[in-house]
C-alpha cells in the first residue's frame, strides 16, 4: 500500500491563517466592521445564556415558570424600594411595548409578589413582602452560583465595568439606527 505524502510542516513562527470572525449570519458581515457581527453573535449567545440563568436562579429561589422579562420586571420593581409607574419601568428597561411590561406586572400581581396602588390618577407598583423575600433569596443564590463561579477580582471587575459602559454606548447606537430604519 503506497504511503501518502504528508503536508509539509510549517514553522511555528509562520503567520496563522487569517482569522475568520465567529458570526451567526455570515451574509451580514460588513467588510467595514466584521467585529460588529462578532459582537452581535456574542450578544445573542450571551442574551440567551443570561435569560436562561435568571429564570433558573429565580426558580431555585422558589418562583417557577417566570419568563426572563418577568424576572427583570420583578427586580426593577423591587429596585431601591420605591413605587414605580408602568411608564417608568418601560423607560428604564428600554421596552417600547407597554403591553409586555403590563402583562408581566399582572402575572407578578397574581403570584402575590407585586402589588399596585393608586396615587391620584397614577398606578404604581411595588414588591410585596413575599416578593422581597424571593428577590433576597435570588440574590443569595446569585452570590453562591454566579459570583463565586466568576471568582471576580479587581482587574476582571474593571473589565466588566468597561464592558457595561460599552454596552450602554452601543445600545444608544442601536436605538439611533432603529430610528433611522423606521424612517425609511
Amino acid at each position: 500500500m503506497p504511503r501518502r505524502k504528508s503536508a509539509p510542516l510549517t514553522p511555528a513562527s509562520a503567520a496563522p491563517e487569517a482569522r475568520r470572525p465567529i458570526v451567526s449570519s455570515a451574509h451580514l458581515v460588513s467588510p467595514r466592521s466584521s467585529e460588529l457581527s462578532e459582537f452581535e453573535f456574542g450578544l445573542i449567545v450571551s442574551h440567551n445564556a443570561f435569560s436562561r440563568w435568571i429564570v433558573h436562579c429565580m426558580a431555585a429561589a422558589g418562583l417557577r415558570e417566570l419568563t426572563p422579562l418577568d424576572v427583570l420586571v420583578l427586580h426593577h420593581v423591587n429596585h431601591r424600594a420605591r413605587d414605580k409607574r408602568l411608564s417608568d419601568i418601560c423607560f428604564i428597561m428600554n421596552v417600547e411595548d407597554t403591553h409586555l411590561i403590563n402583562y408581566s406586572l399582572k402575572k407578578l400581581q397574581n403570584l402575590g409578589v407585586v402589588q399596585s396602588s393608586r396615587n391620584g390618577k397614577d398606578v404604581t407598583y411595588a414588591t410585596t413582602e413575599t416578593g422581597r423575600r424571593y428577590v433576597e433569596r435570588y440574590r443569595d443564590i446569585r452570590e453562591a452560583c454566579l459570583i463565586s463561579a466568576l471568582n471576580a477580582n479587581e482587574a476582571l471587575n474593571h473589565e466588566i465595568g468597561e464592558l457595561a459602559r460599552l454596552l450602554r454606548v452601543l445600545s444608544g447606537v442601536y436605538d439611533q439606527a432603529a430610528r433611522a430604519a423606521a424612517s425609511l
